[in-house]
């Protein structure tokens, strides 16, 4: 009599792999559901984001994570004196210049833009900012200015909330929009960085607080992109510029840094960034703002800024 032992085997050894295919497709599945459902909590604008600091990561390998700077933290690191560790106390413009910062920082972050311009075609100076994400952006500064523009109804226009968060209205039910102690609070993100330091210096009358430098190849990072963006790598064009590095250049003019980052130039060097950056402002932001793949509010600030 013939043993079905051989048979049993077989049946046992086809149901065990028949098991393992469907769970391999379940889990398989199951992570593509999970991505999806991942992607589907990112905020709008998110994934550009991302993709922008994917391309820096490119030019800054070996840098890590917390070395990404903000806009802001842009802004004043240029204005900031490497050794003195403070802001010129001339520079009346640096305060107005990183609230704009703030709001092109949460756009390029998918949490504001600018309403609809209707079929009037609105100014950019005069159309709205409204909310189009509240998710958390893990800066406390930007996450304050955000929840500010969310609450507030009716809608302010780019002009306004640069004047609100800088505490420059005579209007004494909006003091609260104001923003305080934004640079020292820079500074601090700058300091947790491994960017500056902290330490007191005495000024006769009074103490205060300054931020030397303690990480020049940071800073000399960004003079360098400064520069070059306007020189070697300059592609006279507005909408093939990276749109952050525009923003930059646009807004460390009016921050009045911008020339910080172009004293060490020689003389042809240092003409020839500057027909290129008053060419830059020089454009008109209604026409750019409108052209395919702009950032409205962006040029709304730029407006603000330079009209």
């Amino acid at each position: 009599m013939k043993s079905n032992a051989p048979h049993v085997v077989f049946l046992f050894v086809q149901t065990m792999t028949s098991l393992t295919q469907r769970n391999s497709g379940l889990v398989q599945r199951r992570t593509e559901a999970s991505r999806s459902a991942a992607d589907k909590e990112k905020s709008p604008g998110e994934d550009e984001y991302e993709s922008r600091h994917g391309e820096e990561d490119d030019d800054d390998k070996g840098d890590a994570k917390e070395t990404r700077l903000t806009l802001m933290e842009e802004v004043l690191l240029l204005g900031l004196k490497d050794r003195e560790g403070y802001t010129s106390f001339w520079n009346d413009c640096i305060s107005s210049g990183l609230r704009g910062c703030m709001l092109i920082e949460l756009a390029l972050r998918g949490r504001l833009q600018l309403e609809a311009s209707g079929m009037r075609r609105k100014s950019l100076l005069t159309r709205k900012v409204i909310c189009k994400s509240d998710a958390p952006t893990g800066d406390m500064l930007l996450d304050e200015a955000l929840k500010h523009v969310k609450e507030t109804q009716p809608p302010e226009t780019v002009q306004s909330w640069v004047e609100l968060l800088s505490g420059e209205t005579w209007n004494p039910l909006k003091l609260h929009y104001q923003l305080r102690n934004v640079r020292e609070r820079l500074a601090k993100n700058l300091v947790e960085k491994g960017v500056l330091t902290t330490e007191k210096q005495n000024f006769l009358l009074f103490d205060m607080t300054t931020h030397p430098l303690t990480n020049n190849t940071i800073k000399q990072r960004l003079v360098r992109k400064v520069q070059e963006s306007v020189l070697e790598k300059w592609v006279n064009d507005p909408q093939r510029m990276d749109k952050r590095l525009l923003a930059l250049l646009f807004l460390a003019h009016s921050s009045d840094v911008l020339e910080n980052a172009f004293s060490p130039l020689l003389d042809d060097q240092y003409d020839l960034a500057m027909k290129r950056v008053r060419m830059l402002l020089d454009l008109e932001p209604e026409a750019e703002a409108a052209k395919s793949g702009a950032n409205e509010l962006l040029w709304a600030v730029v407006a603000a800024f330079t009209k």
